[in-house]
């Protein structure tokens, strides 16, 4: 039987979703619980991948166990036996041809900044002191749904076949002191997000402007967009599945 887990993390002391050789992992961590717990190998298969640092606070994965799992009590014993910075959700039954990665439509990120420093929030927050021009880094921001090639966000010499991706939202909203951006799309290339939010930051300090934004874009090279934000401030929020 196939069963999707769902679950959050706080990536600060992990090397990213994906099993590492020499560095400890959500997957890896995950795998030794349930394995331990259900007495069996098990081998998660996760929605995407996040980056060493990245949180996630909606995630999913896959996995195949030949018994019936009492969710609720697997769940109680999964969050006892997880370190503090991991949580289980749920166990969902689904059919055996579920796939928690190929079946996914849509993902939703947010990266999170705030504009004073601020003692409390600053390990999941990145601080950017310098005044930045929202209203231009959202019309920007809206130039993104007109491509469907981003090379020029993504991590080089990646084992992708394609570099494209069908953006639905991508939109800066502020309150105060701090700022997120929000952005959806069927796919994300590595390092994508972070590489199109600090292009936009560039925006904001009025280093590029909107037609700079569409060159960087139309480039497909690495080395012309902006910066890669810092890992602190990224969270994957919303996994979306058609059944689900």
């Amino acid at each position: 039987m196939r069963y999707f887990i769902k679950f959050a993390y706080n990536g600060k002391n992990y090397h990213g979703w994906q099993m590492q050789p020499d560095a400890i992992s959500v997957q890896e961590v995950l795998n030794n619980a349930l394995g331990t717990l259900l007495r069996t190998p098990i081998d998660l298969v996760g929605a995407g991948r996040t980056d060493a640092g990245v949180h996630a606070t909606n995630m999913y994965a896959h996995f195949d166990y030949e018994q019936e799992i009492e969710t609720s009590v697997l769940v109680k014993k999964m969050n006892s036996f997880l370190p503090k910075d991991i949580v289980v959700y749920d166990f969902i039954k689904l059919h055996d041809q579920a796939h928690a990665r190929f079946d996914a439509i849509a993902r939703t990120y947010e990266y999170h900044i705030h504009t004073f420093k601020n003692a409390f929030i600053h390990e999941g927050s990145w601080y950017q002191h310098q005044p930045l021009d929202i209203d231009k880094m959202n019309e920007a921001a809206k130039i993104l749904f007109e491509y469907i090639d981003f090379e020029c966000f993504s991590k080089t010499h990646t084992d992708v076949h394609t570099f494209n991706c069908k953006i639905t939202q991508a939109v800066w909203t502020q309150e105060n002191d701090k700022l997120m951006f929000t952005i959806t799309a069927d796919r994300f290339l590595r390092n994508m997000v972070r590489a199109i939010v600090g292009t936009l930051i560039n925006v904001g300090l009025e280093k590029i402007d909107l037609d700079g934004f569409r060159d960087v874009i139309e480039s497909k090279s690495r080395k012309k967009a902006g910066f890669s934000v810092p890992a602190h401030g990224l969270y994957l929020t919303k996994v979306t599945y058609p059944y689900l």
